[in-house]
């Protein structure tokens, strides 16, 4: 295999204070920072992605499960699954602007930029199939302006400005919701998924190709064309954040047992490597503007860090 990430030590998180760990992370460029739901500390814990420190944390957000950012709208969302509520910061002050009432255990979030919505996924209740639904938020003002009910519990989603579409995952029925930003008031289209338990999601704008890692241990490609599978690979172990990076044609994915990160070539969908983390660690953050991929690492409550070998500077050469 060839060996694109390299471990660069660790940074020392808070403890937990509770049971759990970590969640959904995201790195905004402008602010050279990343945050990441520290769900058993009720904060977001935040990161100085160019000395690789712990700054601080944004307390009081109950059971926080999901963090997205926006450079562009100069916001932070967290998801607080243990109040049923979104917040909403200004990521220069961090001060909290907004906290939204959404359905029940909110989870998963994406961003329309260019019409200002917020998509949130609400896992709701297990077993309790009505409780299941998306919430889409107007963040101008704070409304609840559509809610979905979905067939089963959301997992993670995206948005493609391209096709001016949401995307979610739902666990099972195995399928992905497909929500039109423009005619969001219309019912979803779906995309069937031939795997179990669609979990981790991303997204190549530019070719129109979606990853979908699953929890059979299946990384599904679909052309976004014509909605159908193009390609499947084999993962690891049942996986569970994913991210793509663009610039290396490459896809790290989240594996907690074992605790690994596997890494894909996405021009040829194969494995380059599985990257050995700490089992647990099912959730990463990545920066592109350096090259770099987080590993949450629960039981030693730390970040570890991974460069990629291949700089940014020698892409540009």
């Amino acid at each position: 295999m060839n060996i694109s990430l390299q471990s660069e030590g660790f940074i020392e998180l808070p403890p937990h204070i509770n049971q759990g760990g970590f969640d959904h992370a995201a790195v905004s460029l402008s602010q050279k920072k990343l945050y990441v739901a520290h769900t058993a500390n009720d904060a977001v814990d935040i990161i100085d992605t160019t000395n690789d420190r712990y700054l601080r944390s944004l307390s009081g957000l109950n059971g926080v499960a999901g963090a997205l950012v926006s450079d562009e709208r100069n916001l932070l969302f967290a998801s607080n699954r243990g109040e049923n509520t979104v917040s909403i910061f200004d990521l220069k002050t961090e001060k909290e602007l907004k906290r939204i009432n959404v359905g029940i255990r909110p989870n998963g979030l994406a961003f329309d930029l260019e019409r200002n919505l917020l998509l949130s996924g609400n896992v709701g209740l297990p077993n309790e199939p009505s409780t299941y639904s998306l919430s889409l938020i107007d963040v101008g003002t704070g409304e609840v302006v559509k809610t979905f009910s979905t067939p089963g519990r959301s997992r993670w989603m995206v948005y493609d400005p391209k096709a001016q579409a949401f995307y979610v995952n739902i666990g099972k029925p195995a399928k992905i919701a497909v929500i039109q930003a423009n005619d969001y008031k219309a019912d979803p289209n779906w995309i069937n998924i031939d795997a179990e338990g669609p979990h981790g999601l991303d997204i190549d704008i530019k070719t129109g190709r979606l990853f979908c890692a699953c929890d059979d241990k299946t990384l599904i490609t679909i052309d976004l064309q014509t909605k159908r599978e193009i390609f499947r690979s084999t993962l690891s172990g049942p996986p569970d954040v994913i991210f793509f990076n663009a610039q290396l044609d490459r896809l790290y994915v989240a594996i907690g047992n074992p605790g690994v990160i596997d890494v894909f070539d996405t021009k040829s969908m194969t494995k380059s490597e599985s990257m050995k983390t700490e089992n647990g660690a099912h959730t990463i953050g990545f920066s592109s503007i350096d090259q770099k991929v987080y590993a949450f690492l629960p039981e030693s409550h730390r970040a570890a860090i991974y460069s990629d070998k291949l700089k940014f500077k020698e892409i540009l050469l």
